[in-house]
């Protein structure tokens, strides 16, 4: 059985970590290269940097910030915030991120999954899907969740893993920084359909929640953000919990 995967987040505006609730509301959670080397030194399977404003400012993700984190970390790195060419890619990876993200851009212009992938090979790109459910129909959501779009999540999903995604990362906007848990039944329709590996976002609040999106929702890998930035939750601790849990992890 794969390993489950625990992923802390590091939303970065401003060259700062921050986190707000349903996508908005920031606050300071402190200094990204600190956080980094922190988590990986906890044990942390890979580190998720995404520059949320990116898109939004029109301005691309600050690769020297990449390259001071990259070098103080010694797990996987996925970056993501304004990419959308190639050669944005090609920047970030030079920078130090082992994989990057694209959101915005891959809506926009559905092609240039297919571009990345074959230039950089699947296991490089990650197609973040931010969604929200509207009227019970779950909608993809596009600069930093501002934007709605008419795009089904579920059909979305399979799209960009049939253009050559390798990973995708699912977070709910209904569920983001309310501590609740996770989405549950939407992260399992998705990971049942695909064949890839899906990353859940949005809603951690307590250990138990991590194992449900983990069974239940049958999740590849777990994102939180603020549950780790202000120590609610550490984890090691939570990964010696789910092993406990009978959950496959790597202590």
């Amino acid at each position: 059985m794969l390993t489950k995967r625990i992923i802390p987040c590091l939303d970065i505006k401003e060259g700062r970590t921050v986190k707000g609730v349903n996508f908005v509301d920031l606050r300071d959670a402190g200094d990204p290269v600190e956080l980094a080397k922190v988590y990986s030194d906890e044990g942390a399977d890979e580190l998720v940097f995404l520059d949320i404003t990116a898109t939004v400012d029109k301005r691309k993700t600050l690769a020297e910030l990449v390259t001071r984190v990259a070098k103080a970390i010694n797990i996987p790195f996925t970056v993501g915030g304004g990419i959308s060419t190639v050669e944005d890619v090609k920047v970030l990876l030079n920078a130090g991120a082992d994989k990057i993200s694209i959101n915005s851009a891959a809506v926009k212009r559905p092609i240039v999954i297919d571009e990345m992938a074959a230039e950089f090979g699947s296991q490089c790109i990650v197609v973040a899907i931010d969604t929200r459910n509207v009227d019970g129909v779950d909608l993809v959501h596009t600069h930093g969740g501002r934007k709605p779009t008419t795009i089904q999540t579920q059909a979305w999903a399979k799209e960009v893993a049939d253009r050559g995604a390798g990973e995708i990362l699912l977070t709910s906007m209904d569920h983001d920084g309310t501590k609740g848990g996770f989405a549950d039944g939407l992260t399992s329709e998705i990971s049942t359909a695909l064949t890839i590996p899906v990353i859940a976002s949005g809603g951690a609040g307590s250990m138990p929640h991590f194992k449900d999106v983990f069974t239940g929702g049958k999740a590849d890998a777990a994102l939180a953000a603020s549950i780790f930035h202000f120590k609610e939750i550490g984890i090691s601790e939570l990964k010696h919990y789910l092993a406990g849990e009978g959950v496959t992890m790597r202590i």
